[in-house]
């Protein structure tokens, strides 16, 4: 088992094997939660539990969960978003660490048994994931870690303020998360970075194991909508990380620099979203980003072809919405 983690700061000693509870935070997700909850059913190392919240869905998620009826704890809440409902789940749990699953994802059956492993090899580490299969309609793209995407071992707290290079189908130690406050509520997109941030700046410490141990599924007609949402909520994460009162100077150099670079690439987005829609603001967001600085010239001049030439700009537009974006690595692929 291929393993990438900080070494350990004092001599330990392995541990049993913790208990895993896995939380599934499902919002109109009676498509494609029974495989999920499947894949949790039949790890080889089967869980301790697994607590599902229905969030305020109004499809037929009761139906789906019918199955699986007495091998769930089964939460419900009004719809209070994706933070809100991992965090119900958490509190219902009684696990020592709880493991994410989302409701249209799967893992393999061999996941389990892999973080409780390291768990057990390395109790000095509160935050546990596994490498997966990006898949995009299906077809298996690429795996998330990689030479172009790596997990992080030697600046663990310098890194979180960077990328997320925590892959989304984490385990965290429960005690931990909950001290911690859990996922912030305030932010709807990309909550665990944040998550991730305040509990490694706050000392824990996370490892991965390198195999490819779960299914990242992604519909193409879903992201082209939800990149600038999911942008600012980058924007949003990585300010309430600047907030941290641990944070060191260099690390709050790295935050700022990647704030900077995400404001960018919001601005940007924001444009393409406004020349798409024949919004009124096109002139004006072209203009900011035309005259703004640190932007490349490159897309500088595509924002000026915007004020001036705004048929050129929309073929522009639509040339990059035949692309395709997934947050895990950062990965992009084209239509076929």
């Amino acid at each position: 088992m291929s393993v990438a983690a900080p070494p350990p700061e004092r001599p330990i000693a392995p541990g049993p094997p913790p208990t895993f509870s896995v939380v599934v935070a499902a919002y109109q997700a009676a498509a494609t939660i029974g495989e999920a909850l499947d894949s949790a059913l039949e790890q080889t190392v089967p869980p301790h539990e697994i607590v599902v919240c229905d969030d305020g869905s109004t499809d037929d998620l009761d139906a789906a969960l019918a199955p699986f009826r007495e091998r769930i704890v089964l939460v419900r809440q009004e719809n209070g978003g994706e933070a809100s409902a991992k965090n119900a789940a958490a509190r219902a749990a009684t696990g020592e660490f709880v493991a994410i699953l989302d409701a249209d994802d799967v893992y393999l059956p061999g996941r389990l048994e892999a973080l409780a492993a390291l768990a057990s090899a390395r109790p000095d580490l509160d935050l546990l994931t596994t490498d997966a299969y990006l898949e995009v309609d299906g077809r298996v793209l690429r795996r998330v870690y990689g030479d172009d995407w790596t997990f992080e071992v030697d600046d663990q707290r310098r890194e979180i303020m960077r990328r997320n290079f925590v892959f989304g189908h984490a385990a965290v130690r429960r005690d931990r998360l909950l001290a911690a406050g859990g996922f912030d509520e305030r932010i709807r997109f990309t909550t665990d970075w944040e998550c991730w941030m305040r509990l490694i700046l706050g000392g824990s410490r996370a490892g991965a194991v390198l195999e490819p141990l779960a299914r990242y599924r992604v519909r193409r007609t879903s992201l082209s909508a939800d990149r600038t949402q999911m942008t600012a909520g980058r924007v949003q994460s990585i300010r309430t990380g600047l907030e941290h009162p641990a944070l060191r100077a260099e690390e709050r150099e790295t935050a700022l620099a990647t704030l900077a670079t995400l404001e960018r690439d919001l601005a940007v987005l924001r444009l393409h979203d406004a020349v798409r829609s024949g919004g009124t603001g096109t002139r004006r967001l072209a203009l900011a980003i035309t005259f703004g600085r640190g932007t490349a010239l490159a897309t500088r001049l595509k924002a000026l072809a915007a004020v001036v030439a705004p048929g050129l700009a929309g073929r522009l537009v639509r040339r990059r919405d035949r692309r395709v974006w997934l947050g895990a690595g950062e990965t992009t692929v084209e239509h076929v």
